[in-house]
């Protein structure tokens, strides 16, 4: 799953958070204040971070605001607070911040919050690995190694990269039926979907914006593999 950094001085929040997004199967690691938040950030290069606004060294619209200036902000930054006014919560949202939740945070707000924001991380970095090129009537697309190689697409093949994942590399042939073709993508779409939410059903139902009984026909009809994901029964 992902690396998330929870900063926050209130030993029991921390815990709190801790078991939550643990229990989800993501790694968290802990931070009280924002010297220790910025060792962390250094360090383990966290896919999201949740911060507490009122911390007793550094608050954390200051530390935002830093990290921003710094070109470290390459990560989802979720503003927490129970004191904070609307006024703090526009300003975090200008520096950078990409959402904000009032205490005390529901569980639902928080892992919705939480989803939000890795799947824009997701997205953002899986555009980034995709590089179009254009030369005469035909259109290619780069897409780069581990090491930094670019590797150029036969003109008549699209490579989608999506990251992480098995699925990390998925070509269609355009010279296809438009049917087999679209089968083809749809298959690769559903099978990323599952990827990210470790099988979740449920969820990959709320992400595609299916009837959960129409998701299982499709996903039968497409012949995706349900024994990859983790929770496939949720």
């Amino acid at each position: 799953m992902a690396n998330i950094l929870v900063v926050d001085d209130e030993l029991g929040i921390r815990d709190l958070l801790f078991e939550i997004l643990n229990d989800e199967g993501h790694h968290v690691e802990l931070a009280e204040n924002a010297a220790e938040a910025r060792a962390a950030r250094q360090r383990a290069r966290p896919d999201l971070v949740l911060l507490d606004i009122w911390m007793p060294d550094t608050d954390g619209v200051t530390l935002l605001k830093e990290w921003s200036t710094a070109g470290l902000l390459s990560m989802p930054v979720i503003m927490m607070s129970g004191h904070a006014t609307i006024d703090t919560a526009v300003d975090a949202t200008r520096i950078g911040a990409f959402a904000f939740l009032e205490k005390p945070i529901t569980m639902q707000k928080l892992l919705k919050a939480v989803e939000q924001g890795l799947a824009r991380e997701s997205a953002r970095r899986a555009a980034a690995s995709v590089v179009p090129v254009t030369s005469g009537f035909a259109a290619a697309v780069v897409t780069t190694t581990g090491e930094g190689a670019l590797m150029p697409s036969p003109h008549n093949v699209v490579t989608a990269v999506v990251d992480p994942g098995p699925q990390s590399r998925q070509s269609f042939d355009l010279d296809r039926p438009l049917r087999d073709a679209r089968d083809g993508f749809e298959k690769a779409y559903f099978e990323f979907h599952l990827a990210m939410e470790n099988g979740s059903m449920t969820r990959v139902a709320e992400k595609t914006g299916l009837e959960r009984t129409h998701l299982y026909r499709k996903l039968k009809q497409l012949g995706v593999d349900l024994s990859r994901g983790r929770r496939s029964a949720v």
